[in-house]
């Protein structure tokens, strides 16, 4: 698509980031290339490390300004000066456009969303942890305030949508879509060892299942590719914020995973069009279109997909896809699939083309309004003792001895099984035992919680008829939630 009509004219989108980590970081240093947008507000609980995102993007220190208050904010704002803060009521009332939530935090993410769409304000909402628990409530209740809400390009849910959808409109039929992991498993065959996330570990034998034989069957994949887990089993190999990006994309685009851990295979790139097909064609699928995550396997010197996204399709013309095979793409050795990728995942360096869609056309770079297809609960890895701090921690905010799936979404009543990120933090009210869900009345839950408060009007929106047969009470004042002024200890995360 042709996309350089949006440099022309209008005035620049004024925004306000939220989170100075890794993404809100690239987004601050690589805006003050863009003509289209006017970073002047970043927010972080350390004010220090939002100052110091301004001055890696060569804002000089004199001109940036630390506001605590409404009033010291608009002054600055006045004056032309750049805002650093840890409190987004402190700048929700400057003539913003877009609120950028990228704190990773999904207490603070779903505090941070709210605050913004009641002020009238669109949301790039980076924050896939509170995104996949409550992100279509947010899109209805952004849709009533008569703005958008959305997943941002570059990051993987709104990157994998949006191929989805080309993939539709074009008129391929999909037979799986999903991404690869974050980190590939880079393997040394001098050496015999794996390499992923900076971790190298000895895989002896590897070297005998780096070549997917032809003409497996269904079997013989399965058992392959457990052969290869087996032997590289010393590295993690599922990963829960993963499993949280796919939740998002199937409450976009309807398209649901094959089983709730996926299948997760280790598996170079040229084979994923012969893995991700039916059953039938010798394939892992049992259902078709699926959602799907594998390890990108490759030698040192090999092409990463570097954390990208995918689909695969069926290739209905074989001629055509020959002719497509010998220009380089990636077409089964059978020649009825192929695998088309995105490769790239470029953070913060992306999200304009969502800033210009939402401000410009009002649009997303998701879907208008997504709707629950899917919950990532949590799963007890061990058995948990009743008292257990439920503590997320870490860049991915994942929980010790607490695994992850993906399940069909449904109101949560006392039984219901616990999405994952509302598990974080929280007291374990009764033993779990190992290989079960943690369910809603394991825990104690802070009425106060706002990620709580807004699935409890996200359920009352979506499951009213399934809360009302199963005597599950619906919360009404929860469905027209407005922000209240926080503590004045709590900060953005």
């Amino acid at each position: 698509m042709h996309l350089s009509h949006y440099l022309d004219g209008g005035d620049p989108i004024r925004c306000c980031v939220i989170g100075a980590g890794g993404f809100g970081r690239s987004f601050v240093v690589h805006a003050r290339h863009l003509t289209t947008v006017d970073t002047r507000i970043v927010l972080d609980l350390d004010p220090d490390l939002a100052a110091k995102a301004l001055a890696d993007a060569g804002i000089e220190p004199r001109r940036i300004r630390h506001c605590r208050t409404p009033a010291e904010a608009k002054r600055a704002w006045d004056d032309g000066h750049w805002i650093v803060g840890d409190r987004l009521e402190a700048v929700i009332e400057l003539p913003l456009d877009v609120v950028i939530e990228a704190t990773g935090h999904p207490e603070a993410g779903a505090r941070h969303a709210a605050l913004a769409i009641e002020a009238g304000h669109h949301v790039a909402l980076v924050t896939k942890e509170a995104d996949n628990v409550i992100g279509p409530g947010l899109a209805a209740m952004a849709h009533k305030q008569g703005c958008v809400i959305s997943p941002v390009d570059g990051d993987q849910p709104a990157l994998a949508i949006g191929l989805i959808s080309w993939a539709e409109t074009v008129g391929l039929e999909i037979l799986a879509a999903g991404k690869s992991s974050e980190y590939d498993f880079v393997f040394d065959a001098t050496r015999e060892t794996m390499t992923s996330n900076g971790r190298s570990v000895a895989v002896p034998g590897f070297g005998e299942r780096w070549e997917l034989p032809a003409g497996l069957d269904n079997q013989g994949h399965h058992q392959w590719l457990a052969d290869r887990s087996r032997i590289a089993r010393a590295l993690p190999q599922h990963a829960v914020p993963d499993l949280c990006e796919m939740a998002i994309v199937a409450n976009a685009t309807g398209l649901l995973p094959d089983r709730p851990a996926l299948h997760y295979p280790i598996a170079r790139i040229s084979e994923i069009a012969e893995l991700f097909v039916p059953a039938a064609q010798g394939g892992l699928l049992t259902r078709t279109p699926a959602l799907e995550v594998f390890h990108c396997l490759r030698r040192p010197d090999e092409f990463s997909l570097a954390g990208g996204v995918f689909v695969v399709v069926r290739g209905h013309d074989r001629a055509s896809w020959q002719m497509l095979a010998e220009k380089g793409h990636l077409v089964s050795r059978r020649g009825d699939s192929a695998m088309l990728p995105l490769p790239r995942h470029l953070l913060g360096l992306e999200a304009a083309t969502t800033l210009l869609e939402m401000v410009r056309r009002g649009v997303p770079s998701g879907v208008s309004q997504p709707r629950p297809h899917l919950d990532l609960i949590a799963m007890a890895q061990s058995d948990l003792a009743e008292g257990t701090t439920l503590t997320a921690h870490g860049h991915h905010h994942s929980i010790d001895q607490v695994s992850s799936a993906l399940v069909p979404a449904s109101a949560l009543g006392d039984d219901a099984p616990l999405p994952y990120y509302l598990a974080a933090n929280r007291v374990l009210m009764r033993p779990v035992r190992a290989g079960e869900p943690i369910r809603v009345r394991d825990v104690a839950i802070d009425e106060s919680s706002y990620l709580w408060k807004l699935r409890q009007a996200q359920d009352a929106l979506f499951f009213a008829s399934a809360m009302s047969a199963s005597g599950i009470p619906s919360n009404t004042e929860s469905s027209t939630l407005k922000p209240s002024t926080p503590d004045t200890n709590e900060n953005p995360r």
